[in-house]
């Protein structure tokens, strides 16, 4: 089978979409199926004739008999193209929404949300990457069930985080530092625990959206947090495992998860999580391996913090269920199958 993928650039980007996109590209590469990946110029909208040209370029230069699969990060900037999408039997990899994201202009998100629902409704499949977002396409953007697939991540071995071994609880949270992941209520939660010892790492980028990023770190600043809070910026690979190793907890106060990897990735490392059932994120979960609150509840999720920094046994006891529940999650040579076979059907 020929696959060609279609993403915003750069295809390099540290986020859990784009690391979904690449093992899924490595996994059915290994499979014996060809992948072709083209990156085009950003998402809707398109400021100029020469990315609009790149768009339909990425279209045409598509090998005949392609299976042309376009990440929801990209289909916005394929507006107008719905015909040309049907014709070719396109297939949305579908994240979650781009409409759905938190801290965006209201009225763009309306446009977004017509434009996103006239293409979900051309697509010959959607792939999914959660139940969840599944029934939200269905529920949300009127696209028929039985053209969507559900298709989650998969997750490799992991060694298991057995703690700081500190008296100040080690928390980390792991996201983007966009509105929808909630960074600015984590912080505003854990504030109120001035009694008690714990500190926070936040891991992810801040060039996605430089004035959130400000915002963030002159919220730790006005509540006097520079010292609990550290922004640690993209982290991979041995520095990353080495933040996972050295938490106590993992928690995110997320808005909305199409699926919530960061969050599997802690489950899979036996690491107490509490985060918010925003989308996906909840549903991750059962209630021994962690906690959930409602999103947007400072008041909840601040009281659960408190109940599981305060608790060390306690911890101990959601990280034995948590790494039990890691333990039935899927790998990526799973999910590569599962996804060729998605497109095949």
């Amino acid at each position: 089978m020929h696959v060609t993928l279609i993403v915003p650039a750069p295809f390099t980007t540290v986020s859990g979409g784009y690391g979904y996109d690449r093992r899924i590209v490595s996994g059915l590469r290994a499979l014996g199926h060809t992948v072709a990946v083209t990156e085009v110029p950003g998402t809707y909208p398109i400021a100029d004739e020469i990315a609009r040209d790149a768009v339909c370029a990425a279209l045409d230069a598509a090998a005949p008999g392609s299976k042309i699969v376009i990440d929801g990060l990209a289909l916005p900037a394929f507006v107008g193209l719905d015909d040309a999408l049907a014709a070719r039997g396109a297939v949305g990899l579908i994240h979650h929404p781009t409409s759905l994201e938190t801290g965006t202009d209201e009225a763009a998100r309306a446009t977004l949300r017509d434009i996103e629902q006239r293409l979900f409704r051309r697509l010959r499949t959607a792939i999914v990457t959660s139940e969840p977002t599944g029934a939200g396409l269905s529920q949300v953007f009127g696209v028929d069930p039985t053209r969507i697939r559900t298709v989650v991540p998969g997750t490799e071995d992991a060694p298991r985080c057995m703690g700081s071994g500190q008296a100040t609880c080690q928390i980390l949270a792991i996201g983007t530092l966009i509105p929808r992941k909630g960074h600015d209520l984590l912080m505003m939660a854990l504030s109120r625990l001035f009694d008690l010892d714990w500190h926070l790492t936040i891991v992810g980028s801040e060039t996605a959206d430089p004035a959130c990023a400000a915002q963030l770190r002159a919220m730790a600043g006005a509540f006097g947090l520079e010292d609990k809070v550290t922004f640690a910026g993209v982290a991979v690979d041995a520095a990353l495992e080495r933040l996972w190793q050295s938490a106590d907890i993992f928690a995110l106060a997320t808005h909305y998860e199409g699926y919530g990897m960061a969050i599997a990735e802690a489950l899979k490392r036996g690491l107490p999580v509490v985060v918010t059932a925003g989308g996906a994120a909840g549903s991750m979960i059962s209630p021994e391996a962690g906690m959930v609150c409602p999103v947007g509840d400072r008041d909840q999720l601040s009281k659960t913090l408190r109940r599981v920094i305060f608790s060390p046994a306690l911890r101990r006891d959601i990280a034995d269920a948590a790494w039990e529940l890691g333990k039935t999650l899927p790998s990526w040579e799973q999910q590569a199958a599962l996804f060729a076979s998605a497109l095949a059907s």
